[in-house]
């Protein structure tokens, strides 16, 4: 049996301890059985406040007042603009002229809503603004993945290039590319043929997005590159690894680009207008303020109701993808 060295019985006797002198010297100690570590009161509060604090009645009582008035004020911020335009949406127009805050002194008027519809034909508007999302979504989601994965899964001898270029048209103003981009659009240089009025005059521009490209390109990065090397040696195809092992790695990037991408388009207003001269061909975010001065109120009103759903539905579904912090993480366990 080996005994304990006198530094360790003199620092078990300066903790009051008695020395342990029947475990061997660098054998595992075992605790003793019902004896629990005393957890310290920095753990578990590792916030503003600490666990002790909370216990406190008054710190407690006060902290949860504070969390209360947040939580109103985010909501009357947040939840409140959408909630009152719901309420004008099926408002007498005279009711929101004299009383706008009260609830509905006169009862519910429906009409507004088949009005706008109907009349005002937001229908014609609206199917406009979903193609124009749909089609600038699915642009800008090819050119951000598969510049993404060439950038950093193919990574050619000229990437680096190409990504200090994609990185330095952040830096350009968007007005400034305005000009050029429209002649460009009045008189392509392969297709021959104005694209003005036409839907490809706002599809084709919205893929040249940077940031997207960047952001695709920063998650592609953290990937593991194992995943990889695996799928050539077992002799994938560059489009075979993008399809089948990249993309379906890539849910959460995805959702986020779909995100950014459909609303940027959604609310879209400069572009649109300067390429699409037929009314008829407008988005919403182009013909609402157009018919502004010639539309009764509460009939205007439901119009830009009904212009919000497709954003607030479409940030709903995707609201787990946008606000998790490893939608931009890249890590995969397996």
């Amino acid at each position: 049996m080996t005994l304990p060295s006198t530094s360790d019985v003199s620092a078990a006797g300066a903790r009051g301890q008695a020395p342990d002198v029947a475990t061997p010297v660098g054998a595992a100690r075992v605790a003793r059985p019902g004896r629990k570590r005393r957890a310290s009161q920095f753990e578990g509060g590792r916030g503003y406040v600490s666990s002790q604090d909370w216990r406190i009645p008054r710190v407690s009582a006060t902290i949860k007042t504070l969390h209360t008035i947040l939580l109103v004020l985010l909501l009357v911020v947040g939840v409140g603009p959408i909630l009152l335009l719901a309420k004008y949406a099926i408002t007498p127009t005279q009711d929101i002229i004299r009383t706008p805050l009260a609830v509905f002194p006169h009862g519910v008027r429906w009409q507004n809503i088949t009005e706008a519809w109907n009349d005002v034909q937001i229908s014609r508007y609206f199917l406009n603004t979903i193609w124009l999302a749909a089609g600038s979504w699915f642009v800008q989601l090819l050119v951000a993945t598969t510049g993404g994965y060439v950038l950093s899964v193919l990574r050619p001898a000229w990437g680096k290039i190409v990504n200090g270029l994609v990185i330095a048209t952040l830096f350009v103003p968007t007005v400034v590319l305005l000009v050029p981009l429209y002649l460009t659009i009045l008189n392509p240089p392969v297709v021959g043929t104005s694209l003005i009025n036409s839907f490809f005059a706002v599809w084709l521009p919205s893929g040249a997005s940077a940031f997207n490209v960047v952001l695709v390109t920063r998650f592609f990065d953290s990937l593991p590159r194992e995943v990889f090397e695996a799928a050539k040696v077992d002799g994938a195809s560059s489009f075979r690894l993008f399809w089948s092992v990249v993309l379906p790695m890539s849910k959460p990037i995805l959702g986020v680009v779909s995100v950014f991408a459909t609303i940027a388009s959604w609310k879209d207003f400069l572009w649109p207008m300067l390429v699409l001269k037929d009314p008829a061909k407008q988005p919403l975010s182009v013909r609402l303020p157009a018919i502004a001065s010639q539309t009764d109120l509460g009939v205007f009103l439901a119009s830009l109701a009904i212009s919000t759903l497709i954003p607030v539905v479409f940030f709903l579904a995707f609201q787990r993808l946008f606000l998790s912090g490893a939608g931009l993480g890249g890590a995969v366990k397996g």
